[in-house]
C-alpha cells in the first residue's frame, strides 16, 4: 500500500472507532457487535504497528500507554475547581435564591444530579486531549492523564470545530453494576474488595498503572465549561455543546424557571436514585444565565450562583458495641461509636462520630444500645440515637472523662464552650495529629510519611515534636519495622525536599485553629515572612479581608505561646523555608486587593486573576471598604454602582494590564 492510502484508511478506522466508542459509552446505544467493533480495532493496531510514524496521540489505540509511575506531577488549575455550598431543605433551597435574586433579578435554573464521584479537569489543546488533573486542594491537582485515558466516555478527540482550546470540569464514578462484579472478581482472587462506588473510583485514579485502571469500571459524567460565556449564553446551551463535541452528559438535567420548580424536580432526583446505576447524593441547582454568573461571582471556596441541595441522610440500625475517646490535634477528647458493622448506603460502617460529651448526656446512648446510624454524601457517619425499646437493662453509659485516655493528663472544658480537652500540649496523641497535619499533601507535602510511621516514631520516642522531623536518620527509620535501604532513603528525601514548601502551606501546616488553605494563601500574600506574621496584632489581622474576627484571634493567641515560637525558630535553624519565595518578577500589586465586574476583553477572568496573584495581589469576591481597585469591563454588573457609592478606585482593563506590568519603583 502506498503511505498515503495507509494514512486514508488509518484516519477513516479513528473515526469509525470514535464514533462506535461514542455511541457504545455515552449514548449507551451500540450499532454493531463487539466482534465487528475489535476486528476494527485490531486493524488499526495492526496498521500503526507497521506504520509507528503515522501513531497519534489521539488514536484510540492510545487509551492506555506509557510505563507506571513513580509519582504523579502536580499541576496548578487555572481556574480554581470550587466546591459547591449545600443545602440540605426547600427553605434553605429559597433563601439561595432570594440572595441571587436580591443581586441580578428572576433568573431560571438548570437542575443536574450530583455524582457521588471524583472531580477532575480535563484540558485540550485544538480539539486533542493535552492533560487531565484531580481536583487536590483545589488549586493544585495531579496530573493523572494517563488514567483518564482509560476511560472509554472521555473523548481524546473532540467532535466538530467548536470547542477547541478548552478546559471542562468533570466526575468520574464507579457504576454500582461494575463496582459490584469488581468485587465479585477481587473475593474470588483473594483480592481486598473496594468499600464503596466513590471510594473505588478515587483510588483507581491514584493508580500509577494505567494497565490496572484499565481494567476497572470507570465512568465519568461531564458538567461545567470553563469560560463557557465564550462559547453560549445560558448553561442549558453549554451542556448542550458539550454533548455535540463528544462528552457525556448526565441525561437527568433540566431546565426550570424558578426555585419552586427547583425544588419540585430535586424531588424528582430523590425519587430516580434508587433506579440509577451510579450514587448520587444530591442534586445540584445552577444559575441558567451565564452573565450573570459573572455579577455573582464566587467566595474563596464557593461559586455563588450554584449551590447543592443534599437528599435524605440514609440511616440503619445496628448494635453499639464501646465507645472510644479519641484525642484530636487541639487535645479534643471526642466520643467515637464501635458498632457492630452495617451496611448504610452502600458503604460498610463501623465506626460513627458522637460528636461530644454533652450530645452524648443529652441523647443519653449507652454502651450495649441498639442505635441510628446515618450517612449523607461526605458526612462522616453519625449516630443519630438509641432505639430505647430494645434496650435489656444491661446497657452502660460512658462517663465523661476528668483525664485525657492517652497521657492521663487533667481534662478540663473551659467556659462557654462544649469540648472537654486534654490540657498536656506534649500528648503523645495530640502529636500524632498535629504530625499528620503538617505532613499532610496540602501542606509540607512530606510523601511516604504515612500514619502508621508516625505513630512508630512518637510511640518509640524517636520524635518528640514537629521539628524532630529534620532530623531523622536513616538508622532511625531503619529501627522501625517495614523500612529498608530505599523506603528510608525515600522519606528522608521527601522531608529534605519539603523544606522548600512556600509559606503559605507553612503556615497551613502549623495547624492554627480556624486557619484552612484559604486563609493561609491570604495570610501570605500579606506578609513576607513567619516573622513578620507572628507580630501582627489581632486588630491588625482583622483588618485583613478574608480573614474572620475568631480567626485573626486564634492567629494572634497561637503566636503568643512559648511552645509554638520554639517551634518556629527551630525551624527556621533547619532551614524550612519561613519568607515568602523572591520572585524573578516585579510584584508591583503586593497586598493590593482586587474586584472585577463586567466581561473583559483582551483576557480571561481567570488570566487576569492569575495575573494579580503573581504580581503578589489578593483577588476578592465581593466589593467592600478594603478593595483597592475595581477592574471593570464591558456590561458591568451591581458591584460597579456599589463601588463607585464607596469611592473605590475604578480602571478598565487596559489600565489594570498597565498597572501589573508597570516595574514595582518602591
Amino acid at each position: 500500500m502506498k503511505l498515503e492510502d495507509v494514512e486514508k484508511e488509518i484516519e477513516q478506522l479513528r473515526e469509525k472507532i470514535r464514533e462506535h466508542n461514542y455511541e457504545y459509552y455515552v449514548e449507551n446505544n451500540p450499532k454493531i457487535s463487539d466482534y465487528d467493533f475489535d476486528q476494527l480495532l485490531k486493524r488499526l493496531e495492526s496498521l500503526e504497528s507497521k506504520y509507528p510514524s503515522l501513531i497519534t496521540a489521539d488514536s484510540p489505540t492510545q487509551r492506555v500507554g506509557g510505563q507506571a509511575l513513580d509519582t504523579f506531577e502536580t499541576i496548578t488549575h487555572k481556574t480554581p475547581m470550587l466546591s459547591l455550598a449545600n443545602t440540605y431543605n426547600p427553605d434553605e433551597l429559597r433563601e439561595f435564591d432570594k440572595r441571587v435574586q436580591k443581586n441580578v433579578g428572576a433568573v431560571s435554573y438548570v437542575i443536574e444530579p450530583k455524582i457521588d464521584g471524583a472531580g477532575v479537569s480535563l484540558v485540550y489543546k485544538d480539539g486533542i486531549l493535552d492533560y487531565g488533573v484531580t481536583r487536590g486542594d483545589g488549586s493544585k491537582g495531579d496530573n493523572i492523564t494517563q488514567n483518564l485515558k482509560t476511560i472509554k466516555s472521555i473523548p481524546l478527540k473532540l467532535k466538530g470545530d467548536c470547542l477547541k482550546d478548552v478546559e471542562v470540569r468533570g466526575e468520574v464514578f464507579m457504576t454500582r453494576s461494575g463496582f459490584k462484579e469488581y468485587n465479585k472478581q477481587q473475593l474470588k482472587h483473594n483480592e481486598q474488595p473496594f468499600a464503596n462506588p466513590r471510594n473505588a473510583a478515587a483510588g483507581s485514579l491514584r493508580q500509577l498503572d494505567p494497565e490496572v485502571v484499565t481494567k476497572r469500571p470507570l465512568d465519568i459524567f461531564i458538567y461545567l465549561l470553563i469560560d463557557a460565556s465564550n462559547y453560549a449564553d445560558t448553561h442549558e446551551k453549554v451542556l448542550t455543546l458539550l454533548k455535540e463535541a463528544g462528552f457525556k452528559i448526565n441525561p437527568h438535567f433540566k431546565k426550570v424557571s424558578d426555585v419552586e420548580e427547583a425544588i419540585a424536580y430535586c424531588s424528582t432526583i430523590e425519587d430516580l436514585r434508587e433506579t440509577l446505576d451510579y450514587d448520587i447524593d444530591g442534586a445540584v441547582i445552577k444559575v441558567n444565565d451565564l452573565e450573570k454568573h459573572e455579577i455573582l461571582g464566587s467566595t474563596s471556596k464557593n461559586p455563588r450562583w450554584a449551590i447543592s441541595y443534599k437528599f435524605a441522610a440514609q440511616q440503619a440500625s445496628t448494635k453499639l458495641e464501646n465507645i472510644d475517646i479519641q484525642v484530636g490535634r487541639t487535645g479534643v477528647l471526642t466520643p467515637v461509636a464501635i458498632l457492630k458493622p452495617v451496611n448504610v448506603g452502600g458503604v460498610t460502617v463501623s465506626r460513627a462520630t458522637l460528636h461530644n460529651f454533652e450530645e452524648l448526656t443529652r441523647k443519653d446512648i449507652r454502651i450495649g444500645d441498639m442505635v441510628i446510624v446515618e450517612r449523607s454524601g461526605d458526612v462522616i457517619p453519625q449516630v443519630v440515637k438509641s432505639i430505647e425499646n430494645k434496650r435489656t437493662g444491661n446497657e452502660q453509659k460512658k462517663e465523661i472523662p476528668t483525664h485525657c485516655p492517652i497521657c492521663k493528663n487533667p481534662a478540663s472544658k473551659k467556659p462557654g464552650e462544649v469540648a472537654i480537652r486534654c490540657n498536656n500540649r506534649m500528648c503523645p496523641a495530640r502529636l500524632k495529629w498535629r504530625v499528620r497535619y503538617f505532613a499532610s499533601r496540602d501542606a509540607m507535602d512530606i510523601d511516604h510519611l504515612g500514619t502508621s510511621t508516625i505513630d512508630k516514631l512518637i510511640e518509640q520516642n524517636i520524635i518528640t515534636n514537629i521539628a524532630d522531623l529534620y532530623f531523622l536518620s536513616k538508622e532511625d527509620l531503619l529501627s522501625l519495622e517495614g523500612f529498608k535501604e530505599k523506603s528510608a532513603q525515600n522519606l528522608l528525601d521527601s522531608i529534605q525536599e519539603s523544606k522548600k514548601q512556600d509559606l503559605s502551606r507553612l503556615i497551613y501546616g502549623l495547624g492554627i485553629r480556624h486557619v484552612g488553605k484559604y486563609s493561609a494563601q491570604i495570610l501570605a500574600a500579606q506578609f513576607d515572612s513567619i516573622d513578620e506574621l507572628s507580630q501582627a496584632t489581632s486588630e491588625e489581622l482583622k483588618d485583613i479581608y478574608g480573614l474572620g474576627d475568631k480567626t485573626a484571634d486564634t492567629i494572634a493567641s497561637f503566636f503568643t505561646t512559648e511552645e509554638n515560637m520554639d517551634l518556629i525558630k527551630r525551624l527556621k535553624e533547619i532551614g524550612v523555608e519561613t519568607k515568602t519565595k523572591e520572585s524573578n518578577q516585579q510584584q508591583p500589586l503586593k497586598g493590593k486587593q482586587f474586584v472585577f465586574t463586567g466581561t473583559l476583553e483582551h483576557l480571561t477572568r481567570s488570566k487576569a486573576k492569575d495575573l494579580i496573584k503573581e504580581k503578589g495581589g489578593i483577588v476578592a469576591s465581593s466589593v467592600s471598604k478594603k478593595i483597592d481597585y475595581m477592574v471593570v469591563g464591558t456590561k458591568p454588573g451591581s458591584k460597579y454602582e456599589k463601588a463607585k457609592k464607596q469611592g473605590i478606585h475604578i480602571i478598565n482593563e487596559d489600565e489594570f494590564i498597565y498597572l501589573a506590568k508597570k516595574e514595582d519603583d518602591t
